[in-house]
């Protein structure tokens, strides 16, 4: 039982580290781009962009080879393996020299951090059917908890210097890898472990097989639009606000640990209640409406103190993909149930590779200095539109889902 709980500990620890780390880059990230470049803000947001998808793109192909090889090896040393990979990484961005390099380091990033995938696997294999989701709980504990505590130290450390925030990354995970190597057994037996199959490692199967499910066609693609919608904000923030505010990246830092402050408590203490009183349907529409106000409202944000005004409703859009999700896997058989949280997951990285260059890009050229328009806020007008399309076939597909319940 004592080691079954430092498993579960080590596995939190995990995806903790990994969730600080990301925290803790992500307001530097500007101006580590301008110091190896020399480019401005607007310039340097469209190569953050290309940097965000080129991870994603890494992640969407080896997240699935990771999980087969942690069939075949166990868990342990391919976690052990990413986890090393991963501090490495951050000593390599410490030290580059060129974007070239920061544009490597996002690759083997991109690589490593798809240990998610077996830090999955490993608390599936220590579960028992009565605390399974408990267990995966603790993995949305540790995501919220990241964001809250990573960009606040990021902000901090980026004043000291551009460089320090990957140190401090690299020493966190480096850390995790040494006490993992001694202190984590193996959780998967030899008996159940299945040879490497490439045709199971093919990110695009799962993806592909979703989509038979014809009632869940809209919703998909919901979520698909509003997923790209995000990264008008995910993607975006940290150069949006130091080109219209003039923020820092401590005032980066400290408005990213306020968004993960409000996501925690909607997600963590209001998603249920809300549910409960309005049930799923109703809060994927409120969440849909929450989305469009705070993407037009940061769009034509004017001042500072607007941009925390205006995350607060925004934080209500995290109502929307736990209610789909719950009512998209009522409609199918529960033997397909790991097959379409595969396939969703395999969505929002397509989403992650189309959406920062797109969003980036188009922030880009909004606030070049030659072109006859300067409007910082343009991609969330972009990202308006779309929410508004997907709240069109959410719409198509929730009333055919009402409908189908009432005939039956």
């Amino acid at each position: 039982m004592r080691k079954k709980q430092a498993a579960l500990g080590f596995i939190f620890v995990t995806v903790l580290i990994d969730i600080i780390g990301i925290g803790l880059i992500i307001p530097i990230v500007p101006e580590l781009i301008i110091e190896l470049t020399g480019k401005t803000v607007s310039e340097a947001a469209w190569i953050g962009g290309l940097l965000t998808a080129t991870y994603a793109v890494m992640q969407f192909i080896f997240a699935p080879i990771l999980g087969g090889l942690s069939d075949k090896f166990g868990r342990r040393p391919v976690l052990l393996i990413a986890l090393l990979g991963l501090g490495l990484d951050y000593l390599v961005i410490v030290f580059a020299p060129t974007l070239a390099w920061l544009f490597v380091a996002r690759m083997i990033s991109g690589i490593c951090g798809s240990s998610i995938t077996v830090a999955n696997a490993y608390i599936a294999d220590i579960s028992n059917q009565e605390d399974r989701a408990k267990n995966f709980g603790m993995i949305g504990a540790a995501f919220g908890l990241g964001f809250i505590i990573g960009p606040a130290i990021g902000g901090f450390l980026g004043e000291v210097g551009t460089r320090i925030p990957f140190l401090a990354a690299a020493i966190l995970s480096l850390l995790n890898w040494l006490y993992g190597y001694f202190a984590i057994p193996e959780s998967l037996p030899e008996e159940d472990r299945r040879s490497f199959d490439w045709k199971r490692a093919n990110p695009l199967g799962t993806l592909k097989s979703i989509f038979k499910y014809r009632m869940l066609i809209g919703l998909i693609l919901c979520l698909f639009l509003v997923y790209i919608a995000a990264f008008s904000v995910q993607g975006n923030w940290a150069f949006y606000t130091a080109e219209k505010f003039e923020w820092s990246p401590q005032d980066i830092g400290f408005s990213l640990t306020f968004v993960g402050i409000m996501v925690s408590l909607v997600q963590g203490l209001l998603l249920g209640p809300i549910i409960k009183k309005i049930g799923e349907e109703k809060a994927v529409y409120a969440g849909l409406f929450f989305n469009l106000v705070g993407l037009v409202s940061f769009a034509f944000a004017t001042e500072s103190w607007m941009a925390y005004a205006i995350i607060v409703p925004y934080a209500f859009s995290g109502l929307t993909g736990p209610s789909m999700q719950s009512i998209m896997t009522s409609q199918i058989p529960k033997n397909a149930q790991g097959e379409l949280q595969g396939g969703l997951t395999n969505v929002l990285m397509i989403t992650a590779v189309i959406g920062p260059p797109l969003m980036t890009g188009i922030f880009t050229y909004y606030t070049n200095p030659e072109n006859a328009i300067y409007f910082p806020g343009a991609p969330f007008i972009l990202a308006s539109i779309l929410a508004i399309i997907g709240f069109g076939f959410a719409f198509h597909s929730l009333r055919n889902h009402l409908n189908s319940q009432k005939t039956t």
